[in-house]
């Protein structure tokens, strides 16, 4: 299951084990297409990852923190350092590539 990720929540999420997360907005067309991919993985990798969103209208400073200029960005972390980015709307085989690299 995906986790709405807040600045609020967002150290304690990423603090351990591996962690995706999807920066997206609403109006942005390629996060639309890649939102059941995202749910998709978020199944696939139960238990191994775990997947967060994080909205960046709502959440400006977490995209400014980590640099996201363009969206949708991925990001994966583990045990709270940031370990890999994919940017733009890629395959889900290129982001389930990139979760094994750091399982």
């Amino acid at each position: 299951m995906e986790t709405n990720l807040t600045s609020a929540n967002f150290d304690a999420e990423i603090s351990e084990g591996v962690v995706l997360i999807d920066f997206w907005a609403p109006w942005c067309g390629p996060c639309q297409m890649m939102g059941p991919v995202v749910a998709e993985l978020a199944k696939d990798f139960d238990g191994r990852a775990k997947v967060g969103k994080v909205n960046i209208d709502e959440e400006s400073e977490l995209a400014q923190k980590f640099g996201v200029m363009s969206i949708p960005t991925f990001k994966i972390f583990k045990n709270g350092a940031e370990v890999a980015t994919v940017v733009g709307g890629v395959g889900k085989e290129k982001l389930a590539e990139e979760l094994e690299k750091v399982l």
